[in-house]
This record gives C-alpha cells, sequence and structure tokens, in this order.
C-alpha cells in the first residue's frame, strides 16, 4: 500500500443494540461520503433484542482532508442507533511496546513479523527486566530499556515504565513472555491495551509450571492463549488460542519446545488482529473479525 493509498484508507467499528436497517444506514452514510466499502463484516449476539457488532474498512480520497466532516457527520447517525464506535484511520500507525523477560521466542517472532511489513505498527521500545536480549533489540535499532522488577520494587519498576510508555506515546502493551504479575493500577491505566500470551490453553494448567503438570496429567493436546489483560490473573478475555498434538514419547522439554512453536503463533496473530482493528472487547470476551 503506497502513502497516498495509506492516508486514504480506514476502519470503522462499531457496536450497538440489534436492530433493522444498521448496515443499510451505515452503507449509506459512506456512499454520500463518497466512500468505498473494501471489507465488511457484521455480527449479531441475538437478532432478536442482541449486540450488533460491525468492522468496516472503506477507501475514501482525500480522506485526511475529509476526516473531520466525516467523523462529525457520523455522530448524528450514531446517536440515532445508539452506537458505541470508533474511526481508526491507516495512517495513525499504532505504536507499540514489547515487555519481555528471558525467553525470546515470542520476541523475536514479533520483530519477525514486523521487519516483513506483517505488523501495523511502530515498535517504539522493549523493556526487560532482564539484559539478556539487548543485543537481538539494538541490532534492530530499537530502543532498549531494562528495569529490573520483582516483588519488591514492582511499583518503583513499574512508575518508570509508565514514564516510558507516555515518552514514547504508547498504544498497546505486548507481553512477550514478561513473567511479572502487574499491579492493579498499572492494568487499570492500560485496559484492553496489555495482551499477554499464556503457555497453556486456558482455563487449563493456569499459574506456574504448566508443562510438568501436563505432563505429569498425560496431555494429549497442549496450546496457548492469547488475551487482554485484568486484574483476574490470566481471566482476561481471550482473543487467539491454538494446540499441537503430543502423545506418550514426548517429555517434559518436548512440551516446551512444541509450546514455544504454538505460544509464537498465537501471540503474533493477536497483536496482529489488534493492530487492525479487528477485535471488539464485550465484557470479558472478543469479538474478532478474522
Amino acid at each position: 500500500m503506497t502513502a497516498t493509498e495509506k492516508d486514504d484508507h480506514c476502519r470503522l467499528l462499531v457496536q450497538c443494540p440489534d436492530g433493522p436497517g444498521i448496515v443499510s444506514a451505515i452503507s449509506t452514510f459512506l456512499l454520500e461520503h463518497g466512500a468505498n466499502i473494501i471489507e465488511s463484516s457484521q455480527y449479531t449476539s441475538d437478532p432478536d433484542h442482541g449486540t450488533f457488532f460491525m468492522r468496516i474498512e472503506f477507501h475514501c480520497k482525500n480522506l485526511m482532508e475529509e476526516r473531520t466532516k466525516l467523523e462529525a457527520d457520523f455522530a448524528a447517525l450514531a446517536d440515532k442507533f445508539s452506537m458505541d464506535y470508533r474511526f481508526s484511520c491507516h495512517s495513525d500507525t499504532k505504536r507499540t511496546a514489547i515487555f519481555v523477560s528471558k525467553d525470546p521466542h515470542c520476541l523475536m517472532e514479533l520483530l519477525w513479523e514486523w521487519q516483513s511489513g506483517d505488523l501495523e505498527t511502530d515498535i517504539a521500545c522493549v523493556i526487560s527486566n532482564h539484559d539478556d536480549v539487548r543485543g537481538i533489540v539494538e541490532s534492530q535499532g530499537i530502543p532498549f530499556h531494562y528495569i529490573p522488577a520483582n516483588k519488591d520494587i514492582r511499583e518503583q519498576a513499574e512508575a518508570e515504565q509508565i514514564r516510558l510508555m507516555e515518552e514514547y506515546d504508547v498504544d498497546l502493551l505486548i507481553l512477550a513472555r514478561y513473567m511479572q504479575i502487574l499491579t492493579p493500577s498499572f492494568v487499570e491505566r492500560f485496559q484492553d491495551q496489555i495482551i499477554n500470551i499464556h503457555h497453556s490453553f486456558l482455563p487449563a494448567f493456569v499459574g506456574a509450571k504448566p508443562y510438568e503438570r501436563a505432563y505429569d496429567r498425560g496431555v494429549k493436546l497442549i496450546g496457548a492463549t492469547s488475551h487482554y489483560v485484568t486484574n483476574e490473573l490470566d481471566e482476561g478475555p481471550i482473543i487467539e488460542q491454538d494446540i499441537e498434538r503430543v502423545d506418550h514419547r514426548d517429555h517434559v522439554e518436548d512440551l516446551k519446545k512444541i509450546g514455544r512453536k504454538v505460544e509464537r503463533r498465537v501471540l503474533a496473530r493477536a497483536v496482529k488482529w489488534h493492530l487492525e482493528d479487528r477485535v471488539i472487547v464485550e465484557d470479558n470476551k472478543t469479538i474478532v473479525f478474522r
């Protein structure tokens, strides 16, 4: 996509009480404002008094000049249907910060996706409570910040992290195997802006040593779960999950190796969908327009 095409490309996400005429009204509105719909997805939780969700991508010539009027005019339509809505233009590239501890596999996958142009983001910085991945990060020209963190200095560490998030104007925090518990105040500050990867197919095997417990249980499937972070540990809205089949021949180290592959791809998908505005959070669930 060229710079001009990017400037003229936008997305609209809508959530409102379901009822007749919503799709027609939105489509007509975009037509009247010279927009061409490129992609459209919709879902209703219940056609009888349910909630309606919609994601539309559209192209509008000279969007940068017309954007203010477009959004102002849409407010009247949104009020008519009691819509919660959001316009997200391609030119407004989201800025991300990646948090990581010692295991680099999820970080490496995100860097690869970013280098190949498959993640629509500016990686503003990488933050770690260990110094192990500094070389990997700085070789890509990305600022690296080593901030020691443990339960005794957690608030002090988070104060520095918050300062950096504000300095870098970050839109999304990615926990790429960042093995620290976040405080409630930190999570509340970045509601629906923190994506985590959990090394099990939630809600099974939450907490520490999931692969050891999975091995002891003799599981035949292992998986990974990417979700938004809330103050209920590992209970946030799930964005993506995947699995791999295993058997009695696979020991703990085999499970960990297979698990890392699943974790990498699950986190990358979840982050990509968030960046492309394909996720709408409703209570503790997500609507994902893949």
